[in-house]
């Protein structure tokens, strides 16, 4: 399956870069070649199993990746996030590392996914945990932001849900994160996509009822854009993710005790629709750690 898995990747990739090639209205920047510089000798020296490069590829690749998809969305858009926002970028960078340690935290209970290779010095070991958790949230959203430059999303009938239903919403959300924590470790090894989904439903009508960014919000103006470029991204992100993952010398195995015969690259083909959802949980939840951090006086 990994012949199949390549074929995707690189689909994707190619779509990417004949999107970027029809949209772009100037020149990638420097560091978006810089970005494309360090990937490339990156896999080569991985392929070739040096260090530190092969222990590190996966924040390599994706601080790399990031720096690419940025420079991409400020070629067609003229803003982009490190370029125009800077102090937001650093933010995302240092939230995706508490925000990804939630799910570490199920992962404790739940046992999906383990990692081999890692470095065997604490300090080189957190170091390489830090970095590769910072990349996360930054390269759904830099992602989710060239996927809207290309455009494609239009306005749609306004969609707006009771209270009751948003209500709804946060009942279940909770139930789904709380679920797999009491019931029994054998049963909750299968339940790991409650939480892929499970904060999206929490949190997004709490975010909305506090005048903060929404995907409710978007839907009840007629705005899905932000909904489906997120979506997109997160199967953008989760085939790169994977592909990259594969042949590090530290990396992620997924251990969850269903369809492991049907893997492409290191994941059970049906969890990659598994991303999709992630990358709305990304947003919802970096949009709540903001407010917070607003109220705090920490922002």
């Amino acid at each position: 399956m990994t012949e199949l898995g390549l074929i995707i990747t690189a689909l994707i990739a190619a779509m990417l870069v004949v999107e970027f090639l029809r949209h772009r209205k100037r020149r990638l920047p420097a560091y978006g070649w810089v970005g494309v510089v360090v990937l490339t000798v990156a896999e080569i020296r991985m392929f070739r199993g040096a260090e530190p490069v092969s222990t590190y590829f996966t924040p390599i690749a994706w601080t790399s990746y990031i720096m690419i998809a940025d420079a991409a969305v400020l070629a067609i858009s003229g803003r982009s996030r490190l370029h125009d926002e800077p102090r937001e970028f650093v933010q995302t960078t240092v939230l995706s590392i508490p925000l990804w340690l939630i799910f570490e935290a199920y992962n404790l209970r739940l046992k999906n996914w383990t990692y081999v290779g890692l470095p065997m010095n604490r300090v080189e070991l957190l170091f390489g945990y830090a970095w590769a958790f910072a990349t996360i949230f930054p390269g759904i959203f830099e992602t989710a932001d060239l996927i809207a430059c290309f455009g494609g999303f239009g306005q749609i009938r306004p969609l707006r849900f009771s209270a009751a239903a948003k209500l709804g919403m946060v009942l279940f959300g909770a139930a789904c994160l709380i679920i797999p924590v009491v019931v029994p470790q054998h049963v909750a090894a299968y339940l790991f996509g409650l939480v892929w989904i499970g904060f999206v439903f929490l949190l997004d009508p709490i975010n909305e009822r506090l005048g903060i960014p929404s995907l409710l919000s978007d839907f009840s103006a007629g705005r899905p854009g932000r909904f489906w470029s997120l979506m997109i991204a997160g199967w953008v992100c989760g085939w790169f993710w994977e592909f990259w993952n594969f042949w590090a010398s530290s990396k992620w195995l997924y251990i969850f005790p269903i369809l492991q015969r049907w893997k492409i690259f290191e994941m059970p083909a049906p969890g990659y629709l598994g991303f999709m959802p992630f990358a709305l949980e990304c947003f919802v939840m970096y949009v709540t750690a903001s407010w917070l951090l607003q109220k705090l006086g920490l922002r």
